[in-house]
């Protein structure tokens, strides 16, 4: 046994933080995420600040808001200066393991072929100094996915599903060749449940012969619409099924091998899918489906923890600095998120903060939603506000609650009996946005003033 914790790091990709059981889903049964859960501790409004894949993997590496390098929402290539999460693990000794999808190489021109995306390697320059990479940009194709290891540029094809794939590479890695001497840090990066929905076909067949319930806040224009949506949804659940297969596996896995009781586990999203709900389909926008992600550490040395479900929001910006804190590393004063670990251990209550900042920076491709105006927003643990606009400034959008209106059906924005929570929440986003040094240009209202960094 090392004197420190291995760190494992689980991570989907389009996994709103509803679709597990244990979080209210009523279609689907995780049973294996969820006894993660049970036997360590979840956070009920966990949020991906960014919703959409490469600001959260730029924050999760680096611990900075996406907003501090103006990250758009895909085709960024990470600076390879960057501190990144791996840095931090390798200057303590550990070995440091990356597995599967990374997106922060730029997207290797994935707008034009996904084909020659899936085919090109990551340079070992811009892999954020993982010691040991089974890497790859990106493919969302989960039955034709290479990867490269290290520095080789020769593609390696990954039989069969994806999540199998990959969840076989960092279990072989660590009961063969793994360096024993040292505790390691390893992530395991799927892409599945993000489209193109497709499972395993046994599993994708039992789902699409099922009825399942929709959600009150479902929307569709017109029957065809709806019958996609609902087709997507039923596969959506069974690639959800096979990635709960797999973390039973690597539950199984890590007792097999001695691993279990030093092996701190995390299971994370990137952001979630809207899949139908207020008539929308991906990520991108302010609601629960979009921004609300499952964040779930099961800490073996803290038996007593078991089952706590933590209700203060927390958000991307959080995890750099909570990773190193479970492993009892001190991260930098700099970082802008909080360590979550003594509050994952029951060291403390609650967190010294009313919320958390969402943001969406920049939408660089023509005809996506938020190409020409994006927004800002402050999560409390009851309410939502949030604002929108374009380059010149932003003015109030959406105000829910959400302990009251879960799916967001009501905007309250407008409501007189609201106005006062409207504009504490109002304060409490440009209190944010001066705090982080937000280029984003708040407009005044509600008696308050404004933000403009340009100024």
């Amino acid at each position: 046994m090392t004197e420190r914790p291995n760190i494992l790091i689980l991570m989907c990709d389009q996994l709103r933080r509803d679709a597990l059981s244990i979080h209210g889903d009523v279609n689907l049964r995780t049973p294996n995420i969820d006894a993660l859960a049970t036997g360590g501790v979840r956070f009920s409004h966990a949020c991906s600040t960014y919703p959409i894949c490469v600001p959260f993997r730029f924050t999760f590496m680096t611990g900075e808001y996406a907003h501090s390098r103006k990250v758009p929402g895909i085709e960024y290539r990470m600076s390879p200066t960057e501190y990144t999460l791996a840095d931090a693990f390798n200057e303590a000794g550990y070995e440091t393991v990356y597995v599967g999808k990374w997106h922060l190489d730029g997207g290797h021109g994935r707008m034009g072929s996904a084909l020659e995306c899936g085919r090109t390697p990551v340079p070992r320059a811009y892999q954020g100094r993982w010691e040991k990479w089974f890497g790859f940009e990106l493919r969302n194709a989960p039955f034709d996915t290479y990867y490269f290891k290290d520095d080789d540029p020769t593609p390696r094809p990954i039989e069969g599903y994806q999540t199998d794939g990959l969840y076989d590479i960092g279990m072989n890695y660590l009961a063969a060749e793994r360096d024993s001497t040292r505790p390691f840090c390893m992530v395991i990066s799927v892409e599945p449940p993000h489209d193109p929905f497709e499972a395993p076909p046994d599993i994708q067949a039992a789902w699409e012969a099922r009825e399942i319930e929709l959600p009150p806040n479902f929307e569709a224009s017109d029957v065809a619409r709806s019958e996609a949506f609902v087709l997507d949804r039923k596969r959506y659940y069974a690639m959800v099924e096979n990635l709960d297969q797999n973390v039973r596996r690597m539950t199984d896995f890590l007792k097999a091998q001695g691993l279990a009781e030093n092996t701190v586990v995390i299971f994370v999203s990137d952001h979630g899918e809207l899949g139908g709900s207020h008539g929308l389909k991906g990520k991108q926008w302010p609601y629960e489906e979009s921004v609300g992600i499952p964040a779930i550490v099961r800490d073996p040395r803290f038996p007593g923890r078991a089952g706590a479900a933590i209700e203060d929001p927390v958000c991307t910006e959080d995890f750099f600095p909570t990773l190193l804190g479970l492993a009892g590393l001190t991260p930098g004063e700099h970082l802008p998120g909080t360590d979550l670990s003594p509050l994952i251990h029951g060291e403390i209550e609650s967190l010294d903060r009313e919320g958390v900042l969402l943001e969406f920076v920049a939408e660089l491709r023509k005809g996506m939603a938020f190409n020409r105006w994006v927004w800002r927003g402050f999560r409390s643990r009851r309410y939502k506000y949030t604002v929108r606009g374009d380059k010149m400034g932003a003015g109030a959008w959406q105000f829910f609650d959400l302990e009251a209106d879960p799916y967001e059906r009501r905007n309250l924005i407008d409501h007189p009996d609201f106005q006062d929570e409207i504009v504490r929440h109002h304060k409490l986003l440009r209190e944010r946005l001066i705090e982080t040094g937000d280029h984003f240009v708040l407009l005044p209202a509600f008696g308050c003033d404004g933000v403009n960094m340009w100024q």
